[in-house]
């Protein structure tokens, strides 16, 4: 037996994409395999590690729990979609590079798209409440203390609209 396939529309960072693919498919999977964001990263297909996370109509949605079929009239915005227009980084971006917020990489994907979406909501964090924004994404390497100065740091880019560098702390 033959699995339906469904032509898809997909409002992806701003652009409307096309896609067809089986009923099960999921988003991630859509969106690296379909389409060619390969930014958004698939890590333990459970929703449990938020690798995979990326925003639906603004707020954060793992990616590994939704059918692509299922996103269909909805705004996605990846990774990839973080970026000025110009190609300059969003501020989290930038406060990750500052901040030293990654190492491997793998879970920042899903990272900066939590972070993004939690700052529009809660502006001025404190180091508690930005500790719990990002509980829900996992992290194997860094022990999360950079990630937390990013968050901070990339509220004060915001809310401050500075690029300017945070000085650097010496390592602990």
């Amino acid at each position: 037996m033959t699995e339906q396939m469904h032509e898809i529309e997909l409002r992806v960072n701003g652009v409307l994409r096309t896609a067809t693919v089986p009923s099960r498919r999921l988003l991630s999977d859509c969106l690296r395999h379909d389409l060619g964001l390969t930014g958004t990263h698939v890590g333990c297909e459970h929703g449990v590690c938020g690798a995979c996370t990326v925003q639906i109509d603004g707020r954060p949605m793992r990616s590994c729990l939704m059918f692509a079929v299922s996103a269909r009239g909805h705004e996605i915005t990846t990774v990839e979609g973080l970026a000025d227009p110009d190609g300059s980084m969003h501020a989290v971006q930038q406060a990750f590079r500052e901040c030293h917020g990654l190492q491997c990489g793998f879970c920042t994907p899903g990272f900066l798209t939590v972070i993004a979406a939690y700052l529009r909501d809660h502006p001025d964090p404190t180091e508690a409440e930005a500790r719990e924004a990002i509980g829900g994404n996992l992290c194997r390497c860094t022990g999360y203390q950079n990630i937390v100065k990013a968050v901070l740091r990339a509220a004060r880019i915001l809310n401050e609209g500075t690029d300017a560098p945070v000085a650097e702390e010496a390592p602990r």
